[in-house]
């Protein structure tokens, strides 16, 4: 009975794992979970978050987390993350570290479409790819979570006075500036969608005057629930298991 228990959690999770595309959270589901903690006002919310936050040494913004797992050995700590990592982040790439022996596993997989704004002349669209590093000693973890650009798709003209003047010409060409960000990114055809990086550190609200205040608002209020996710799940992984009957009677 417990075998059949257990493969039914594991059906489950797997489920889990495919519909969020590999990822602990999807953007729609971070975005209510954003504003269930800080508001839906973007601008007053990264501006308040701004006052608990300071940037590393490199300008990135890092949160690092110690938690208690008290009775676990490295070992078993070790294999409960691992299978928690392998389970979550499915791109081959993401896992960029995995070492036993000196416990350390580090991840770098992206989240797109944290934010996007349409501005008046410009729309860009907002990913994010954290550098998820954990350190595993005897009986804790360490978990420390850095971002330090913003990945923005910009869509030249796609803003609100671009999209009137330029309807008919997408018409015409049948092209939908309006799509996900990976189907933008592989769109080498329109001269209008191209990639930038914005440093974070350079953005509001760490800089006051920021023409991008808007989208860096809320760029900034996601990442930082994408980061309280991260270690959320990473806890409930190493105390709970990720299906709940990870225990050594069977």
């Amino acid at each position: 009975m417990k075998t059949k228990t257990w493969m039914l959690a594991a059906i489950l999770s797997v489920s889990g794992c495919l519909s969020t595309q590999a990822q602990v959270m999807k953007a729609a589901d971070l975005e209510k979970y954003a504003k269930e903690k800080y508001g839906d006002k973007w601008v007053n919310a990264a501006a308040n978050l701004a006052q608990g936050l300071t940037l590393d040494k490199n300008e990135s913004l890092t949160y690092q987390q110690v938690i208690e797992a008290p009775g676990k050995t490295k070992q078993q700590l070790y294999v409960a993350l691992n299978y928690w990592a392998t389970a979550t982040f499915k791109d081959k790439q993401a896992i960029t570290l995995n070492d036993k022996d000196a416990g350390c596993i580090i991840i770098s997989s992206s989240i797109d479409d944290i934010a996007d704004h349409t501005g008046t002349i410009n729309r860009y669209v907002v990913s994010i790819t954290p550098v998820i590093k954990i350190d595993i000693k005897e009986g804790r973890i360490r978990v420390t979570y850095t971002v330090q650009n913003y990945d923005i798709l910009k869509v030249q003209d796609g803003g609100w006075l671009g999209g009137l003047a330029d309807n008919s010409d997408k018409r015409q060409n049948n092209q939908n500036v309006y799509s996900d960000g990976k189907r933008m990114k592989d769109d080498k055809n329109d001269r209008r969608l191209y990639d930038e990086q914005w440093e974070i550190a350079k953005h509001y609200p760490f800089v006051e005057k920021d023409d991008k205040k808007r989208t860096c608002s809320k760029a900034l209020v996601m990442t930082h629930a994408y980061s309280n996710a991260i270690i959320d799940k990473v806890e409930e992984a190493i105390k709970n298991g990720i299906t709940g009957n990870e225990d050594d009677d069977w």
